[in-house]
């Protein structure tokens, strides 16, 4: 077996020799089916498969082969080949690894460096690896490397002879590793830095993200947690090869990777203890690289920026003038060589590293300008904690206490990222800057900022109860709150503390001497001032500090008294020598020249005032008397400007007008914000009147004259409500001060409160009768009230208000003459709303009022419009009041453009109220001449208007409204332009809606009126609009609901109250089939009416219709009053005009009259009416004129009822025959007259006459098969005279149709009522059920058949069955009348239904019947019914 295998496997190897791969393949199989595990075999079959293109059965080969030997090099060899041919790059490379080691194990040091080689230069192509992967593939040949004891062996390469080997770049890189570290170095530093801002850019874009901040943190822990750049940064300083420049450079990127890792880490949790070992790392090489002086500028700064240095000059100044040196071009070196330069701080005063002598600093250079270099240096150091430090104390030395202020809020915020950033606290610093801020803060607009300031110095002694600047603020907010013996005792403890410091010690001795003044020791005070003010002499410079103590002791020989104010004066004077720009001293001497000086020199005084408020706007008593000047001599410019500088010096100006009211800032110079509130109250700016006032009442909520003007302010910015707490607040404060009471009148005035408003008025005017403004507003509270009352339909009010408006503009117009442009306006408008009443119910007050104005109206010379009034204008020869009161307008609008106006806009109103008074009157005269000279006119008159006054959209709708007919482009146009002005005026689209109906453009109409709708969708006339386009449209369901709509909204417009009433009545009769409808259908309808009658008392088609709604609710009287009055209504106007229309009008209305005449028993009356009616009517009508007949046969048959009523029965058959010839071609009207007829002939009483009214109606129904009423009242008369034949016969036809036939034909039931009291009559109770029964089943949604089925099976005992008829009826959708008139049947049966001790239901609903239908008998028996059950 042996010699067989080992011959295949010669034969195997000699056909891969000589490229015969089958027959190795063969070879090798046939060893393997011998030796399956014969490792030879399977990498020969291997080889052999992947020379054949069998690549996988290959690769199978191979992985046999190494699974049976996986430490011989053969198969992975093999298997490598493979991996190359199949492109498969990463198969390939693990196998390149796994033969370098198998050679490493071997110590074939050679084959194992040209693996590695042949892994390196695979990897450095770019489309066979990445960064990493190169990195990975480099590291091989690192000393931490498996295969770098095997690699080490390597002898050193030649350089003579570089091509002597294969392997020369792995030799080169085994023996001298640097250049593979700095290649390591550049790609791991590129994959991190890719890396960092992919992630950071795909966690940007998630939903929720964080801030970019704290992004970028969380993805640089992410990378250095696991970065391998420190450890080959190490290695690379460490080697032995590195030079001095690349040692420099990579330790400057260890400090940067360091730094950023110790600013990614947090303080808090698990990465405390790293943070802390980081920083301490960070620090021991920035120490490291300053104490070498290497140029790294980052490093420097981190060392200076990490000093926890209380004071600027606890920093080392070594090492800030080593760090100018090194980067004398950085911002932070610019800027503190400034600083130094600036306040001549030596850098050094001992030698130089050189031993040489450190040159004195010399004085600063006047002309250099330091601050500015230093800002300007600055303004590139955002991050850094001693450039804020260095700038916050320049802005505090310099007084610039708002910048200091902002510096040293942002040094803080610096100092809070730095603890974070470090993960240790920096107290000092943050001290020193908190110092700063609240030294700042007690300096910058005091007392403003004081109790924030109190807050820091607290904290800032609780940590260090001696420092001297801390007890400094602190003492100078003592003093600003008067606490003089605590800010003493503050001031002389800074003196104890810190006696040798020249500027600490002589403020503390110069401010504590002043606090002993204030207390009242005036010579302690002074003499200790002196003493300062000795120190002080004695050195050079602080010029400030002995102006302020010179002043301060003039202050105190003032407070002396008269005797030792000379001295004061001179006192003062050398202030101003020491310090030419001490403003409080130029305040003394103003003082001195306006008080003290005899005579007064008040133009020296205002001179010394103006100067120390130019010097100082926070010099508030020189503002004060400067302002209380100007304000004297009306300079009012002047007093605004020195009020705002005031407030501006006090800090209320610090945040813009947007916010200062809203801030609880307590002003100091309240009379400031008084003067600013007064004058933008005359600018009529409202809104900064309103903030100054309040402000002003911060200091003093008492102030009576600031909640006044507060008030006022408030009232003319439109903000009523805030307007009547203030004026109510200064009226509590004053009781008597009757402004505050004038100002609550003029608000609830404009708030609506008409009549409140006048009870102030006349409550002022009650002890101040001649008050002009106060007479003018009563009137104008008249006016506006009879606005209000005519709105909402109380006419008489209106009326009353109007003439009383009128009345009190007369007593102002005697008393003066001031008044008279508005006087006149107020008389005009409430004349001319007089003149839209229908009547004057008052004609006697209204004559008076007239007759008082007509001599003032027409006594002057200027008098105009002769072509339309006829002058003289008299009450007695008129007998239309509301037509003379718009003449009387008319008059006194002209008279009121004679007066003059103040300006475009007024005069525009004037021309605009004659024009529409002149469109009005145009309307309303019955002289055709007049009326087009009046509308020519008012046209004018609205284009006057709009020329002086083009964006007025009033006046464009106006003149509109005048062409609407005469010119309709003119009109279109006005329209437009209006709109143009305000689109969203919804009267003005439903104007624009109405011109496009009138010119038949519907879909135009509609979008304006919806337009209109949604502006304003209580605006009436545009639902009219909408309802007028919906019937054009054949709409008529949707019109009536658009119409009902418009008659609900506040706002009424008279013309939809008749349109809705007049759809309503028409609908109700042509639907309703039935002789009579429910009256509450025509509830509506009669509200309606009744508000539009009292608008338009002369409308006869309304006060008719109103009369027709009236009697179907039965009230017959006032339908009587009403068709009388639509009667005479239209008998003046046919006299008038004589128009057959009309008298056929007035034909129809005594007709009606006459109808309603006899349902009220006036037969007189009724045949009075009826004769006047057939007196107008032909004796023998047309054929074509079928009104006519009818309304003949109306008034013949009427009057035979009449004549009947009279017991003339002679004349009134005769009547009844007359009728029925006049309408022997009208069948159905002829139908109701024989039906009438036979009534009447029944109710004779004889035999004869009911044989007659018998003959008459079978005559009827012979002629009229469908007539149902003569069926009907036949079958009647058969009943009551026991005639079953009459009643079959009478009811046989009908009860042989379909239900649906007969029910159309008898929408009452009427039949099945009569036959259930025909079996009734007959004593068959069951039969009546029977009917009602079939009834019900054939309309079980009808209540009233219902109640009828339950009330017959109450009769026959059944009341449980009548219960559940009469609870089935109350589910179905019936008619509400209908379910009202079951409710007394219901309360019976409930009551005969309940056990007597359980009745409460039976009288609930009997009561509930009584409150519903009281006139209904049936309902109180039921009532008393079921009281008796319940009383048993």
């Amino acid at each position: 077996m042996s010699a067989f295998v080992k011959g295949k496997l010669k034969a195997a190897r000699e056909a891969l020799s000589k490229q015969d791969n089958e027959k190795a393949r063969d070879s090798a199989l046939g060893v393997l089916e011998f030796e399956p595990d014969n490792y030879n075999a399977n990498v020969f079959l291997g080889l052999a498969y992947l020379r054949l293109g069998e690549l996988e059965k290959s690769e199978q080969a191979y992985r046999k082969a190494i699974d049976l030997n996986p430490e011989q090099a053969l198969a992975w060899q093999g298997i490598m080949q493979l991996y190359e041919k199949q492109e498969n790059w990463e198969e390939y490379v693990k196998t390149l690894r796994k033969i370098a080691r198998l050679y490493a194990t071997a110590n074939e040091a050679v084959k194992c460096a040209e693996t590695v080689q042949k892994l390196i230069e695979l990897r450095r192509q770019a489309d066979k690896g990445d960064r990493m992967q190169l990195a990975e593939a480099l590291s091989l040949l690192l000393p931490d490397s498996d295969l770098y004891p095997v690699l080490s062996t390597l002898p050193p390469p030649d350089p003579t002879n570089p091509t002597s080997t294969t392997i020369g770049p792995v030799q080169s890189a085994v023996h001298n590793t640097l250049p593979v570290l700095e290649e390591l170095v550049s790609l791991y530093e590129q994959e991190e830095e890719s890396f960092t801002q992919s992630e950071i850019a795909k966690r940007k874009t998630r939903l929720n993200a964080p801030p970019t901040d704290q992004i970028r943190r969380e993805v640089t822990l992410e990378v250095l947690a696991d970065s391998q750049l420190p450890r080959l940064y190490d290695e690379i300083m460490k080697h032995p090869n590195t030079s001095d420049e690349l040692r420099r450079n990579t330790e400057k990127k260890l400090l940067r990777l360091k730094q950023r890792h110790l600013t990614a880490l947090p303080s808090v949790g698990t990465h405390s203890q790293a943070k802390s070992k980081l920083a301490a790392e960070v620090d021991e090489l920035i120490g490291g690289m300053v104490f070498l002086k290497i140029p790294d500028e980052l490093a420097w700064m981190l060392f200076i920026e990490s000093r926890d240095a209380e004071n600027l000059e606890d920093y080392d100044y070594g090492t800030l003038k080593q760090f100018i040196q090194l980067f004398p071009e950085s911002a932070l070196a610019k800027l503190l060589r400034a600083y130094f330069d600036y306040y001549a701080i030596p850098l050094n005063e001992g030698e130089d590293e050189d031993g040489e002598k450190e040159k004195p600093t010399p004085e600063p250079d006047p002309d250099v300008d330091y601050p500015g270099i230093m800002l300007e240096a600055f303004s590139d150091l955002n991050d850094s904690v001693l450039a804020h430090r260095v700038i916050a104390k320049l802005y505090e030395l310099e007084g610039d206490y708002e910048n200091a202020i902002k510096v040293a809020e942002s040094g803080l915020e610096l100092v809070r990222r730095s603890e974070q950033n470090w993960g240790r606290a920096f107290k000092m610093v943050r001290k020193a800057f908190n110092v700063t801020l609240a030294t700042s803060l007690v300096h910058f607009y005091p007392p403003k900022n004081h109790s924030r300031a109190l807050r820091i110095i607290e904290d800032i002694l609780t940590e260090d109860p001696d420092n001297v600047a801390a007890l400094l603020a602190r003492g100078f907010v003592l003093q600003y709150a008067k606490r003089w013996e605590d800010a003493a005792e503050l001031f002389a403890k800074v003196v104890r503390l810190n006696p040798d410091d020249l500027d600490a010690a002589s403020r503390a001795k110069e401010e504590c001497a002043w606090c002993i003044a204030k207390c009242g020791d005036l010579q302690a005070a002074a003499d200790e001032l002196r003493q300062v003010i000795n120190d002080l002499e004695g050195i050079e410079g602080h010029e400030e500090d002995k102006a302020r103590c010179w002043w301060k002791l003039g202050c105190c020989y003032w407070d002396m008294g008269d005797d030792h104010r000379e001295e004061a004066y001179k006192h003062f004077i050398t202030s101003l020598k020491r310090s030419a720009t001490f403003a409080p001293a130029f305040t003394s001497l103003g003082t001195y020249y306006s008080e003290f000086l005899s005579p007064p020199d008040p133009k020296r005084a205002s001179k010394c005032f103006q100067k120390a408020f130019e010097l100082d706007p926070r010099e508030a008593e020189a503002a004060r008397r400067l302002a209380e000047g100007f304000a004297e001599e009306g300079e009012w410019d002047l007093v605004d400007v020195v009020a705002r500088r005031t407030i501006e010096g006090e800090g209320g100006l610090e945040e813009g007008a947007e916010t200062r009211a809203s801030r609880r800032y307590l002003p100091i110079n309240a009379w400031a914000w008084k003067a600013v509130g007064a004058v933008e109250l005359t600018r009529r700016n409202y809104p900064a009147a309103i903030e100054a006032f309040q402000i002003a009442l911060r200091t003093d909520v008492d102030d009576h004259m600031s909640w006044l003007r507060l008030g006022e302010a408030y009232s003319k910015a439109g903000r009523y409500a805030a307007a009547f707490k203030a004026l109510e607040r200064a009226r509590e404060l004053d009781p008597k001060d009757w402004v505050a009471s004038y100002f609550i009148g003029e608000v609830q005035r404009q708030m609506g409160a008409y009549e409140e408003s006048i009870r102030a008025f006349q409550s002022i005017l009650a002890s101040r009768p001649q008050e002009l403004g106060v007479l003018h507003s009563l009137g104008q509270s008249y006016l506006d009230l009879g606005r209000f009352e005519l709105s909402t339909g109380f006419t008489a009010r209106a009326e009353t208000s109007f003439l009383s408006a009128v009345r009190i503009t007369l007593d102002l117009l005697d008393a003066s003459s001031g008044f008279r442009r508005v006087a006149w306006k107020t008389i005009a408008d409430a004349l001319y709303h007089l003149s839209g009443f229908a009547d004057i119910s008052d004609d006697d007050a209204a004559r008076k009022v007239f007759s008082q104005v007509i001599p003032l109206v027409m006594d002057h010379p200027g008098k105009g419009l002769p072509d339309i009034l006829s002058y003289p204008l008299s009450v007695e020869s008129s007998n239309n009041l509301p037509l003379l009161a718009l003449e009387i307008a008319l008059a006194a609008y002209d008279y009121s453009l004679t007066l003059g106006a103040i300006n475009d806009a007024a005069k525009g109103t004037a021309f605009y109220d004659l024009g529409s008074a002149l469109s009005t009157y145009s309307r309303r005269t019955s002289d055709g001449t007049k009326r087009d000279r009046a509308q020519q006119h008012a046209i004018a008159q609205f284009k006057e208007a709009i020329r002086l006054e083009p964006g007025n959209d009033a006046f464009w709708v106006a003149l509109g409204n005048a062409t609407f007919l005469s010119q309709p482009g003119v009109c279109q146009h006005s329209y437009i332009r209006a709109l143009e002005v305000d689109s969203k005026n919804a009267a003005t689209w439903t104007n624009l809606g109405l011109f496009y109906l009138h010119h038949e453009d519907q879909q135009l109409a509609n979008e304006a009126f919806y337009k209109a709708q949604t502006l304003d969708p209580d605006y009436a006339l545009a639902w009219v609009g909408q309802g007028l386009v919906a019937t054009l449209n054949g709409h008529d369901r949707e019109a009536r609901a658009l119409f009902e709509h418009a008659t609900t909204l506040s706002a009424t417009v008279p013309e939809a109250d008749l349109e809705y009433a007049t759809r309503l009545f028409r609908k109700i009769n042509e639907t309703t089939k039935s002789r009579s409808a429910s009256a509450e259908a025509f509830l509506p309808a009669f509200f309606v009416l009744d508000r539009y009658c009292k608008q338009r008392p002369k409308d006869a088609r309304a006060l008719h219709l109103f009369g027709l709604v009236c009697e179907r609710v039965g009230h017959v009287t006032l339908a009587i009053d009403l068709t009388s009055r639509a009667i005479a209504v239209l008998e003046a106007a046919y006299e008038e005009a004589e128009d057959p229309e009309i008298e056929r009008q007035f034909t129809i209305a005594n007709v009606n009259l006459a109808r309603l005449r006899l349902s009220a028993a006036d037969y007189e009356g009724a045949l009075e009416s009826y004769q006047v009616a057939t007196g107008l009517l032909p004796e023998e009508p047309t054929d074509g004129d079928a009104d006519a007949k009818v309304l003949l046969a109306q008034g013949q048959f009427g009057s035979g009822l009449a004549h009947f009523k009279l017991g003339q029965l002679a004349e009134a058959l005769a009547l009844f025959e007359a009728a029925m010839s006049t309408v022997a071609d009208l069948p159905v009207i002829r139908g109701h007259i024989v039906v009438l007829l036979a009534q009447t002939l029944w109710a004779i009483g004889t035999d004869e006459a009911k044989e007659s009214a018998k003959t008459q109606l079978l005559q009827s129904i012979e002629y009229d098969p469908e007539n149902l009423m003569a069926i009907n009242t036949l079958a009647g008369m058969g009943i009551l005279t026991d005639d079953d034949g009459l009643v079959d016969a009478a009811l046989s036809e009908v009860l042989s149709l379909p239900v649906d036939q007969r029910h159309e034909r008898d929408p009452e039931r009427d039949v099945t009522y009569l036959l259930i009291q025909h079996h009734l009559a007959q004593g068959d109770p069951k039969q009546a059920l029977s009917v009602s029964q079939k009834a019900v089943f054939a309309e079980p949604e009808r209540t009233d058949v219902r109640r009828e089925l339950a009330s017959l099976t109450l009769r026959n005992g059944e009341s449980a069955a009548a219960l559940a008829i009469l609870g089935g009826s109350a589910q179905t959708q019936s008619d509400f009348s209908e379910l009202r008139a079951s409710l007394a049947l219901h309360a019976v049966v409930e009551s005969v239904e309940a056990q007597e001790d359980a009745q409460s239901d039976a009288l609930r609903l009997a009561q509930k019947a009584v409150k519903l239908t009281p006139w209904d008998k049936r309902a109180w028996e039921a009532l008393a019914f079921a009281r008796s059950r319940s009383a048993h």
